[in-house]
């Protein structure tokens, strides 16, 4: 399973950025760009503590991202078969995941940038395409949005041409389909549970 590298290079992605040419409209491109903005200020603010800016930044990486549209893509057609109860609880744990995915590896880059290269908008939907510039390695990272309420909210991650969505569809399926939805449930509160844990200390 390739959760763990789509957290690493989408927490790459929305912490640092390389400056590109501004448009006057707020377009999905200009939209992420300010989320960006608005994490590196926090993590450049010595007056907060750790736990103050994991909690800032949790409510800027919730705010852009469309956590029930995600959640709804990653069950597929177990999502019919799921109770309202079960969606809610789903949405809930499956957004914390990927924030405590997000937030175990935040300080964990360094000289990482992120080239915003271009956006194509189409309706209601969009796609911002970007690369993370390492100093070895380009990678190609696809932002899909679509726009409610006037914000562009990003409803997958499309790193390396395979979609963060579909990564975790695969393994939930399985699970569902063997376990049903509290064992699925259980699995993900075990990894929540074990990302939110404080490292070993050693020695």
């Amino acid at each position: 399973m390739k959760t763990k590298r789509f957290a690493l290079l989408l927490a790459v992605s929305l912490l640092f950025s390389v400056a590109a040419s501004a448009v006057v409209a707020p377009g999905p491109m200009d939209q992420i760009k300010a989320s960006v903005d608005e994490v590196l200020n926090i993590l450049s603010n010595s007056t907060l503590e750790a736990n103050d800016k994991k909690e800032r930044i949790s409510t800027i990486i919730r705010k852009r991202f469309y956590f029930r549209a995600m959640a709804q893509q990653t069950l597929a057609q177990n999502w019919r078969k799921a109770t309202p109860d079960e969606q809610k609880s789903f949405v809930e744990l499956f957004s914390r995941l990927v924030m405590a995915t997000y937030m175990n590896r935040i300080e964990a880059y360094s000289g990482e940038s992120v080239e915003f290269k271009r956006e194509n908008i189409e309706e209601d939907r969009a796609v911002v395409d970007t690369t993370i510039v390492t100093r070895t390695v380009q990678i190609p990272i696809s932002y899909k949005l679509v726009k409610k309420d006037g914000e562009w909210l990003v409803y997958d991650v499309v790193v390396e041409e395979v979609s963060l969505v579909r990564n975790y569809r695969s393994s939930y399926q399985d699970i569902v389909n063997k376990e049903g939805f509290s064992g699925l449930m259980a699995k993900m509160q075990e990894k929540i549970k074990s990302l939110d844990a404080p490292p070993a200390k050693t020695g």
